[in-house]
């Protein structure tokens, strides 16, 4: 373990809260872990699978990238995204649906994708994918079903294992994890792991966020690409998000010099 990396652990060791990490080089071996196989609360993390259920749906003629949907009043939620601000009767695409979900995180979105799809065909896809750390217990935003304890849940282990089928063609389909990966590629929030780089480079993310919960998890290219996901519940949300922000780019310079 070099300098940075036991600095990377020895940080990640007095932070408070619940906190996983995980980091991989894909074209090179190198690799660094910390608690990345603890299911957290997911938050928007787990739209990344969402996506992959979706277009893995595509592959198998469940559902088409055309296929339209016209946006109700009663579907529109809160937070993230811009549907609930958008009029009702709006057509919409499934494929403009998995954009507004990923770019902009949209709630609404995301929420009428799991009604497309229906939220046992999600789940045993991510099952059948060997991500049983992760699962869709619930639509986004619903506040009444949060209270009662039911959360949906992602390791950092498993998102940084789906980016890296994405990345190596080997998740859904070659052409349909390159979408995926455009999409990704797309993300409008980018205050963490992209929040130190200057120059325009191509890194593919999911971000998440609630109450106590903030979380990046993604691609980020060079001459030599990783991965590096960062997952925090009960965290206080500014300091793990400087950690992750300073993390990444010392881990690309590291790297790439």
């Amino acid at each position: 373990m070099d300098q940075l990396e036991e600095k990377i652990i020895t940080e990640l060791q007095k932070m408070p809260g619940k906190v996983s990490f995980y980091y991989k080089e894909l074209e090179g071996d190198g690799t660094l872990s910390f608690q990345a196989g603890e299911s957290l609360m997911a938050a928007s993390v787990i739209k990344l699978p969402i996506l992959a259920a979706v277009f893995q749906a595509f592959e198998d003629g469940v559902l088409s990238p055309g296929q339209s949907y016209t946006l109700r009043e009663e579907d529109k939620k809160p937070s993230c995204g811009c549907l609930n601000r958008l009029h009702a009767g709006l057509p919409l695409t499934v494929t403009d649906l998995c954009n507004l979900m990923i770019i902009l995180s949209d709630n609404t979105a995301t929420n009428i994708l799991i009604g497309l799809l229906g939220m046992e065909k999600i789940n045993a896809w991510m099952d059948g994918q060997g991500f049983s750390d992760c699962r869709l217990n619930r639509l986004l935003f619903d506040e009444e079903a949060s209270k009662r304890g039911i959360q949906n849940y992602v390791s950092a282990k498993s998102a940084g294992t789906m980016l890296e089928r994405l990345y190596r063609g080997t998740l859904v389909s070659g052409p349909a994890d390159e979408q995926m990966l455009a999409i990704l590629k797309e993300q409008r929030l980018n205050g963490k792991i992209p929040f130190r780089f200057e120059e325009k480079l191509p890194i593919a993310h999911k971000t998440g966020e609630d109450s106590g919960i903030t979380h990046d998890v993604g691609i980020v290219y060079g001459r030599h690409p990783f991965i590096v996901c960062f997952m925090g519940n009960e965290v206080k949300v500014p300091a793990f998000e400087r950690f992750m922000q300073d993390t990444a780019f010392e881990l690309f310079e590291r790297l790439n010099g």
